[in-house]
C-alpha cells in the first residue's frame, strides 16, 4: 500500500491523532476489502464519538487527510473518488493472454433458472464501489441512480424488466437511500414509474435506510432540507431530522444485501449454475494452457 510523501508538514498534535485514528478506522475496513469514501471515513468518525456532525469538522477531516496524505502519512489507495475515473480500452501482449483473461472473468448468467430476478438501486453514485464488492459475488447488477432516475433510465430498466418478465421471471428490486424527504419517495417514484411503464411482475423492496435500522445502527443526524417539497409530510412522520445511508457501516450494507437477495435466491438453482461455471472456465484454461497447439492445428488447417 502506498504511503508516498510529496510535501513536508508539520501537523498540531490534535491533526496527527486524526489521522492516527483515520489508519486505524482504514485498516479495519482494508482487512474486509473495502476501500472508503472521504464522506464514509467522516461518518464512522461521527459515529464512533470522534468528531461532530457539522460542516466544519467535516471540511476539518477532509483537510487532514489532503495533508495525511501529501504528507506520505495515509495510504494513497485508501481511499477514493468514486464519482471520477479514467475509461479506456483494455490491451494484451499476446493472443494468449486475452484466452486468461476470459477464463478467469468468464461468468454465466446464474440467475437466469431462478423464480426472481433480484437487481440491487442505490439512489448514491459514490456508494457504487461499497455495493459492487456486495453484489459481485452474488451475481447481482447495481444500478446507481443518481436520484430521482432519469425519464431515459427508467424505461430502458423497464423494457430490461419486462423482458424478465416474459420469459417467466419475476422480478425484485432492493433499493437503497438516504432517509430524508426526498430519499424516502425515491423508493415511491420508482414503483410508480415502472408500473406505468408496464412493469407487473416487479417488486420494489426499500431495503434501506428505513426508521427501524435508524432506531438500531443510530446513525448520525443531520436536519432535514425545510426547502424540500415533501418536508411537511415527512416531518409528520419522522421529525425534522434525516439520515445519510452512507452514515451506515459497509459491513451493514453488505450484509442487508445478502438478507435481501438470498430471501429469493434458490440455492438449488444456484449450485448447479455454478458447477456449469467453474466447468467451462477450466475448458477455456485448457484452451489458455495449450495455446501452442492451438495454434499448430489452425496452421496446418
Amino acid at each position: 500500500m502506498p504511503k508516498i510523501a510529496y510535501i513536508e508538514h508539520k501537523f498540531k498534535a490534535s491533526t496527527k491523532e486524526m489521522i492516527e485514528q483515520a489508519n486505524s478506522i482504514i485498516a479495519e475496513y482494508q482487512a474486509q476489502g473495502l476501500v472508503l469514501t472521504l464522506r464514509q471515513l467522516y461518518y464512522q468518525f461521527v459515529s464512533r464519538d470522534l468528531l461532530k456532525n457539522t460542516v466544519k469538522e467535516y471540511k476539518r477531516l477532509g483537510g487532514a487527510i489532503n495533508d495525511g496524505r501529501m504528507a506520505g502519512l495515509i495510504d494513497w489507495d485508501a481511499i477514493e473518488d468514486r464519482t471520477r475515473n479514467l475509461v479506456g480500452n483494455s490491451h494484451w501482449s499476446e493472443p494468449q493472454s486475452i484466452i486468461y483473461t476470459a477464463a478467469n472473468s468468464y461468468e454465466i448468467d446464474k440467475w437466469a433458472d431462478q423464480d426472481t430476478r433480484v437487481e440491487v438501486w442505490v439512489e448514491k453514485e459514490a456508494l457504487a464501489g461499497v455495493f459492487e464488492n456486495a453484489c459481485q459475488p452474488l451475481d447481482i447488477p447495481i444500478f446507481a441512480c443518481r436520484g430521482y432516475v432519469s425519464q431515459s433510465e427508467m424505461w430502458g430498466a423497464a423494457m430490461r424488466l419486462r423482458k424478465y418478465e416474459r420469459a417467466g421471471q419475476n422480478c425484485v428490486i432492493l433499493h437503497f437511500g438516504d432517509h430524508d424527504p426526498s430519499g424516502i419517495d425515491m423508493t415511491r417514484d420508482i414503483k410508480d414509474r415502472l408500473h406505468i411503464f408496464g412493469c407487473n411482475r416487479t417488486e420494489i423492496r426499500r431495503m434501506a435506510l428505513n426508521f427501524d435500522q435508524i432506531e438500531e445502527y443510530s446513525p448520525p443526524p443531520n436536519p432535514a432540507k425545510q426547502t424540500d417539497s415533501r418536508f411537511e409530510a415527512y416531518q409528520v412522520q419522522f421529525g425534522d431530522e434525516s439520515w445519510e445511508l452512507d452514515a451506515l457501516n459497509p459491513t451493514t450494507l453488505r450484509d442487508l444485501i445478502q438478507d435481501g437477495v438470498f430471501t429469493y435466491r434458490d440455492v438449488d438453482k444456484w449450485e448447479e449454475a455454478v458447477r456449469k461455471e467453474e466447468l467451462e472456465k477450466k475448458q477455456l484454461e485448457t484452451v489458455a494452457e495449450r495455446w501452442e497447439e492451438v495454434v499448430e492445428h489452425l496452421e496446418v488447417t
